[in-house]
């Protein structure tokens, strides 16, 4: 409505405060043509027995048209009025003029700089029109005496759409909400709160810091405030406007949405206008209220032990003690195999280690998603945690690590707590936080691996050494004594093997049966350690590059713990050493008491039988002296060798079989359909020289499509495609393979660490390989046999009887005594004593290790 002549706004304004809202009398004296369909009459109007115009001329707000026919009596009581008021100086007739004004009738040009200025503050206006239920015109009555026309929506709610032109259809129940809030408020006194802009929240990863300066609005965001209340919260309860989920964070600070879905619910459970033909909630759901239907309880009490992702983790049920792997409700993470958010993405899940990974937590399931395609069936959940009892979802969204779902309208499946998300997403949009600030930052570099290869691991070795105690945080756990562990500050990972104690082992695959208890040792490893911060120390390295040492898990040595749980064995050879093996044996002794796990069928009486044997076991064997050959020789995973017994019945029919065996593979052999070789098998396999063998496999990749192998009659060991594999033909079973693993008795060569290791086996294969030798057996630790090789063209071996190829290498300085792989040294004097010879002979002449000085045994 226009203004344009002087009194005018005022003028109306009196006429608004004595009628609007107040029951009316109005005598219609003529009749005019219809607007717009709308019927116009002449006539006189009275409101509580006042006469409306009598108090417009008195109050000098209104003026007498000139009148040409002969004055009434009712015609003079109206001029007299208008005399009295234009002598008083009322109204329009005040000699200084109206108060001056300026009036803007279109939206702001800068809508961003209006609500900066006005948001959140509470403007006087008067609505001016209703569109349709929830969308207004209204003036604003500006403090400095200005009037702004603005169009606004109703903050955190909508209705249906109601025509504006002739022909238009209405959306069902549109008439009545217009007509709903136009019979409250169209000519009102009413508080206006400006909200926002009507700009819904930014897609992660799609705005960016420098984006375009936004159009002029034509509407903006706010709260309507009659006298009575929110006008949204009575169309809401009525029935007549739906929640908009969005507009959450907009109403977040006063309690806003709680009251608007309050009034949601009541509507719903009246079947009120738009919810009158809602499904009724079924019973079974109302039965199983707070339990799910496979029976699980909906609200519970749990530890997290492991975060899958930035969305995702598991979770131990307090009184079941049952792992239940959840997903935060209306919650997305960033994907880890985007590049634009593997960040942020990292930064999620390691926001959720710190907070959650081994805390009490409360954990409300808000619905359960169903198997979709390749997805699983999930558990969604609300998790609180800590003294003020903090929502974790509304934590990560409002740091920006995470974005909420966006449902639609009628959907049920959504977090009880989905209004806190918007609202806290509305703070990181706004603040420019993670996802929402538009950087791209590039994807995280792959950890190094250095327990790739144990030449890797050897180089970090003495540096970890010097360090002792080195913080890191558990990535993975492989079994109850083995861990992947991670160095966030180097971004570096490595393999850790608990020292001094043997867990069983796991299985591998659903095929697989593991040790028993290994299952057992695996879970509680992974309950108690899985990304914790730990601290570590490194002894030793293996043979496969993993490191050998302690694991501290809040000052705790884990292996004490898992020892004292009778998950594991104390392992005597490599605990000896340990400066902890004294609390390792007194651990093991309590689980055997207790005849905890491992320890359930213990026995102590055989124990003390069995050591008893072992005692023997430790003892000088008779002397047996044997005819071999040394048929391989291998250093890639530690230093061994394989040997064939001459002159023996197995010999003589490994000649024939290998004969009969070249006859077979002549012609081509066909694998049979479906053939994939597994770990164990016996097979043939084609060496590097072209000839088909017996071996056994000794892994197998079947996405590499390859195995690695040892050939049974000879030792070799070799990687081998699986297209030169074929199962072993039952009539070359039957023959035990011919080839024995060895070792030297008493030494060792030097180790991958010295720099005389290539030279040490160098000069072993050119005094043993592929030549005939004597062995002697020194000690068998289980098929593995302790060699004493001795060469029979060697004059000194005939006049000495303790001359042997071992002593030889230790007095070339390329061999040492094994104090700790070799525990019958002292069952062998006379030997050890010549060995020691041996080692003096090389320190006197500088050989070997000791060309520079004397070194010491580091054995």
């Amino acid at each position: 409505m226009s203004f344009k002549a002087l009194w005018a706004f005022e003028s109306r304004e009196f006429l608004r405060a004595h009628t609007v809202g107040k029951e009316i009398t109005f005598t219609s004296l003529h009749s005019l043509p219809s607007n717009d369909d709308v019927p116009r009459d002449l006539g006189n109007a009275e409101v509580g027995g006042v006469d409306l115009t009598s108090e417009l001329l008195k109050s000098g707000w209104a003026k007498l048209k000139e009148i040409k026919r002969e004055l009434t009596e009712e015609d003079l009581k109206k001029r007299e009025l208008e005399n009295e008021a234009r002598a008083s100086g009322r109204g329009l007739w005040n000699p200084h003029g109206p108060q001056a004004r300026a009036v803007h009738h279109t939206m702001p040009e800068d809508s961003q700089a209006f609500i900066t200025e006005w948001k959140g503050k509470s403007l006087d206006a008067i609505v001016e029109y209703v569109r349709d239920g929830t969308t207004l015109r209204v003036r604003l009555l500006m403090p400095d005496g200005e009037h702004q026309i603005v169009n606004i929506a109703l903050a955190g709610v909508r209705s249906p759409r109601a025509s504006t032109k002739q022909g238009e259809l209405s959306e069902p129940w549109g008439e009545e909400a217009k007509f709903f809030t136009e019979s409250r408020l169209l000519q009102r006194p009413v508080r206006v709160v400006i909200l926002s802009l009507p700009t819904s929240t930014a897609t992660p990863f799609q705005s960016g810091p420098n984006a375009a300066a936004p159009q002029p609005a034509s509407i903006f965001i706010g709260t309507v405030l009659h006298p009575s209340g929110n006008v949204a919260e009575f169309l809401v309860a009525a029935g007549l406007a739906r929640v908009v989920d969005w507009h959450a964070g907009m109403l977040a600070n006063n309690g806003g949405m709680e009251r608007l879905r309050a009034a949601e619910k009541s509507a719903k459970e009246k079947r009120a206008c738009l919810y009158a033909n809602l499904p009724a909630a079924s019973a079974a759901s109302k039965a199983n209220n707070g339990s799910l239907s496979s029976g699980q309880s909906k609200t519970f009490d749990a530890t997290v032990v492991r975060v899958w992702s930035g969305d995702q983790l598991s979770v131990i049920e307090k009184d079941s003690g049952k792992e239940r792997r959840i997903q935060l409700s209306s919650t997305r993470g960033p994907k880890l195999s985007d590049p634009k958010q593997a960040y942020y993405a990292q930064e999620a899940r390691e926001f959720l280690r710190k907070k959650l990974i081994g805390k009490h937590v409360k954990v409300t399931i808000d619905f359960v998603r169903p198997r979709e395609g390749d997805f699983e069936e999930r558990e969604c959940a609300t998790v609180h945690y800590g003294g003020q009892n903090s929502n974790i979802a509304e934590q990560l969204i409002e740091k920006g690590l995470a974005s909420i779902v966006r449902h639609k309208r009628d959907d049920e499946d959504r977090s009880s707590e989905y209004d806190r998300l918007i609202a806290a997403e509305q703070v990181a949009v706004t603040e420019t936080r993670g996802i929402h600030s538009g950087k791209e930052i590039p994807a995280p570099k792959q950890p190094l691996n250095i327990s790739e290869t144990a030449a890797r691991a050897t180089q970090y070795l003495n540096g970890f050494k010097r360090l002792g105690k080195i913080p890191a945080v558990v990535d993975y756990v492989a079994a109850g004594s083995r861990f992947k562990i991670y160095l966030p500050k180097d971004n570096q990972t490595l393999t850790l093997v608990l020292a001094g104690i043997r867990a069983p082992r796991s299985a591998r695959n659903v095929t697989d049966k593991g040790e028993p208890y290994g299952t057992e040792a695996a879970d509680y490893a992974l309950r108690r350690c899985m990304q914790r911060d730990v601290e570590f120390e490194v002894d030793s390295v293996d043979k496969s590059g993993g490191f050998i040492g302690c694991l501290y898990l809040n000052k705790e040595n884990f292996a004490l713990a898992l020892v004292k749980e009778g998950l594991a064995a104390v392992h005597a050879y490599s605990a000896e050493g340990l400066s902890w093996a004294r609390q390792l044996n007194e651990a093991e002794a309590e689980a055997k008491t207790a005849r905890l796990n491992i320890w359930s069928d213990y026995d102590e009486e055989s124990e003390k039988a069995e050591v008893v044997a072992d005692a023997s076991d430790t003892g000088a064997l008779k002397a047996e002296y044997l005819d071999v050959i040394i048929s391989d020789v291998r250093i890639k995973t530690g230093f061994g060798f394989s040997v064939q017994i001459l002159n023996t019945e197995g010999i003589a029919s490994l000649e024939k079989l290998m004969r009969d065996f070249s006859v077979h593979h002549q012609s081509p052999v066909a694998a049979p359909p479906g053939f994939v070789p597994k770990g164990g098998d016996l097979v043939s396999a084609k060496f590097s020289d072209g000839a088909w063998y017996r071996a056994k496999i000794r892994r197998a990749s079947p996405i590499k499509k390859e195995a690695e192998v040892t050939f049974i009659d000879y030792g070799n060991q070799d990687t081998v495609a699986f297209s030169n594999i074929r199962p072993l033909d039952p009539r070359f079973r039957s023959l035990p393979g011919q080839a024995h693993e060895a070792r030297l008795s008493f030494v060792k060569l030097v180790g991958p660490t010295s720099e005389y290791q290539q030279e040490a086996v160098d000069r072993f294969s050119q005094l043993c390989e592929g030549r005939k030798l004597v062995a002697n057996i020194d000690h068998k630790e289980g098929s593995l046999l302790h060699l004493r090789l001795i060469d029979p063209e060697n004059p000194a071996s005939t006049s000495d009887p303790f001359a042997c190829i071992n002593a030889d290498l230790v007095a070339d300085g390329l061999a040492i005594i094994d104090r700790k792989g070799c525990n019958y040294l002292a069952s062998y004097p006379q030997v050890v004593k010549r060995l020691r010879d041996s080692v003096l002979a090389a320190k006197r002449d500088r050989l070997g290790i000791f060309e520079f000085g004397d070194v010491e045994e580091d054995d």
